[in-house]
Formats: structure tokens, C-alpha cells, sequence
């Protein structure tokens, strides 16, 4: 076996080459910017569903274009279009109810002053000790806080229905996008898998990951948090609670957030009906929130999951959180995916320390050399679609 050659040293055009293709890359992505949702929704479809694409291609007798055209019908039936109706619907629905507490249909003060009559001595008791006795006070505070509220959010949607324009560019770009992606993504996957500057074992892991963890978030974080949010209107809208479709809606977004979840809604909502004496609406919405609202999140996130990402509940949290925070709703995807990122390239770097310890770096650089010159490398759509 013949020893590797040896590399050249580098010069420093080679360095000023480097430098321009980071500051053209930084560049792209300052210029992509304004698209960024765009771009990502229409790559993680096409991550989710070029396989399917592939298969409807093969059994059309190799047809791409009708394949990805038909695949890209679906996804308009099936997801954009029930998503514009419930924004628009929701938009209708949290402007009736901002309506009502500012005409006083729904009466803030008579809600408090029932949530007081209903306290128990014990508590009456600490609430004067403690100088929250004035009711009055934190009726007018906690009633202009929800009309500001309410009034701030159908502000935020009727500007977003306003911003037509700038959304269906969105859209468009994110359809245009999705369509190619389908068609030639895993061409378009090989490109970027060889172009990137990583030992080959390190470059096809990380690209592994990169996959799987997109797969597993949109899996068990979106379909379990519209089947959370269908659930969960359908029996707030049994029980005749006002707004069905809003609380519905925040159960699907809290779901997003581990440990807490759709808690954050159903818990208040049943210690409202308990105290306000809506016995037994109240125990039955306690009940439907922890054994059929909260199960599906049990039952169905390990299922749907399974083990392909292994993150911490508190880095998922923290990570999504964060990803709010930053990206705005596109976080909930960016958060956990740079999250798993981190993990596995620091789980990485921590498995060449230890092996650099008993393995001489030449023979990695040289086993890496033959792997890419001798061995049969992953094809595109092993890389990219991973089982």
C-alpha cells in the first residue's frame, strides 16, 4: 500500500479564495433574508416529502415533472389552503370577541367579581393581608389588559391579511422553490454533500442528522400539535365556551413548548369554570386535558419520533423558546435543528479527541483518501433520505 501523497502547502491565494466564497456565501444569505420562511418551509417539504415524490415518478414511468406538479397539488389541498381558511377564520373570530368586551357583552367586572365570591375564607384572608383586596382596581387592570390584548392581536392579523402582496410573493417563491426541490432535489442534495469541506464520515453524519431531526420535529411536533389543537376546540366547542376556535388554535402553538403544552390553556379554563361554578364543565374539561388532550402528546410523539432524535427535554424547550424568540414562528424548526446541530458536532469533535489519542491523524487523512477514492460512496438519496 502506498502512502498517500503529500498535500501541498497552502498560499495565500488559496486563503483569499476561502475568504471570497465566505463572503459571497454571507452575501446569498443577506440577500435571501427577506425570504428566509419561504425558503425554509419550502426545503423542509421537500426533506418531508421528495421521497413520495420519487416513488410517484418510478410508478409514472420515470416522469419528475408530473410527479412533483402532482405532489405540489396535494400539499395546496392538504396544508396551505386549510391554513389560509383557519387564518382567516380566526381573524373573523378574534375580532367578534375583542367586539364583545369593548361593547361589554362580556363583562370582565361581573366575571371577577364572581372568581371572588367563589373564594374560600383561607384565601379571602390572604388576599387583604397581602393588600390585593381591591378588586375594583385589578378588575380595570385585568380588563384593559385583555381588551389590549385582544385588540393588539387582531391588529397583528388584520395587517398580516393586509400584507397580501408580500405573502403570496412568499407563497410563490416557497411553491416555485418547493416544485424544483421535488423534482431534483436529490441531485441538488450531491451537490451540496460534495461541495462541502468536511472529512467524508463526518460530512454524510452530520448530513444524516441534519435529516432526521428535521423529519422527527415535523412529525412529532406539528402533527401533534394540530391534532392537539383540533381536539381541543372540538371540546371546548362542546362545552359551549366562547371562542372554540381561538383557544384551540394557542392549544396547537403551546403544544409546541415540552413539559408545559396545552396546559397553559385548559388548566386556566377549568379553574375558571370551577370557580365561577360551572362544576361540571369544569371537571369535564380537566379530564378530556389530561387524559385524552395530553395523551395524544404521550401516546403519539414517542410513535411518531421514535428514537431519532435523543434532545433533552430542557434543551428541546429552551431551544424552541429561543427559536421563537429569534426567528419568529419559524423557530419552532430552526430552534431544535441547530439545537441537534450543536449536539452532534461537539459529540463529534469529543469522538476524534478520544481517537487521536490511540490513532495517528495521518492514518485518518489516509483512510478518509481511500474512502473516497475506493469505496462506494452514499448516493444522493441514501444521504438525503436516510431510512
Amino acid at each position: 500500500m502506498e502512502s498517500p501523497r503529500p498535500q501541498p502547502p497552502y498560499r495565500l491565494e488559496d486563503y483569499g479564495f476561502a475568504f471570497l466564497v465566505i463572503l459571497v456565501s454571507i452575501a446569498f444569505a443577506w440577500l435571501l433574508m427577506p425570504y428566509f420562511g419561504a425558503v425554509l418551509w419550502g426545503v423542509v417539504a421537500a426533506i418531508l416529502f421528495e421521497p413520495l415524490t420519487h416513488r410517484f415518478s418510478q410508478n409514472m414511468g420515470g416522469r419528475p415533472n408530473t410527479a412533483a406538479g402532482l405532489m405540489l397539488l396535494m400539499l395546496l389541498a392538504l396544508f396551505i389552503i386549510p391554513a389560509i381558511l383557519l387564518g382567516i377564520s380566526l381573524v373573523q373570530e378574534v375580532t367578534v370577541i375583542y367586539d364583545k368586551v369593548a361593547s361589554g357583552q362580556i363583562d370582565i367586572g361581573q366575571t371577577v367579581a364572581k372568581l371572588r365570591s367563589s373564594l374560600p375564607d383561607s384565601v379571602e384572608g390572604l388576599v387583604e393581608r397581602y393588600g390585593l383586596a381591591d378588586f375594583e382596581s385589578l378588575r380595570r387592570q385585568f380588563g384593559a389588559g385583555i381588551a389590549t390584548g385582544l385588540q393588539g392581536l387582531a391588529t397583528q392579523l388584520v395587517s398580516a391579511g393586509q400584507g397580501a402582496l408580500s405573502f403570496l410573493a412568499a407563497l410563490g417563491v416557497m411553491l416555485y422553490l418547493t416544485f424544483f426541490l421535488l423534482r431534483d432535489g436529490r441531485r441538488y442534495g450531491e451537490l451540496i454533500r460534495e461541495a462541502m469541506p468536511l472529512r467524508p464520515h463526518l460530512r454524510d453524519r452530520l448530513i444524516v442528522n441534519f435529516i432526521v431531526v428535521v423529519r422527527a420535529t415535523m412529525k412529532g411536533t406539528v402533527v401533534v400539535a394540530i391534532l392537539q389543537g383540533l381536539v381541543g376546540g372540538i371540546i371546548f366547542s362542546l362545552l359551549g365556551i366562547p371562542g372554540s376556535l381561538l383557544w384551540g388554535v394557542l392549544m396547537g402553538f403551546f403544544s409546541l413548548l415540552p413539559a408545559v403544552g396545552t396546559g397553559l390553556v385548559w388548566v386556566p379554563m377549568s379553574l375558571y369554570l370551577l370557580a365561577t361554578g360551572h362544576i361540571w364543565h369544569g371537571a369535564i374539561l380537566a379530564f378530556c386535558g389530561m387524559f385524552v388532550i395530553g395523551m395524544i402528546d404521550n401516546l403519539l410523539r414517542p410513535i411518531l419520533v421514535g428514537r431519532d432524535t435523543r434532545l433533552p427535554d430542557f434543551v428541546v424547550l429552551i431551544a424552541t423558546l429561543a427559536g421563537l424568540q429569534v426567528f419568529g414562528l419559524n423557530g419552532f424548526i430552526v430552534g431544535p435543528v441547530i439545537a441537534a446541530l450543536f449536539i452532534s458536532v461537539w459529540g463529534l469533535m469529543s469522538e476524534m479527541r478520544n481517537s487521536r489519542g490511540m490513532i495517528d491523524p495521518r492514518a485518518i487523512e489516509h483512510e478518509d483518501a481511500n474512502m473516497t477514492a475506493d469505496q462506494p460512496q452514499p448516493d444522493a438519496e441514501t444521504a438525503a433520505h436516510p431510512s
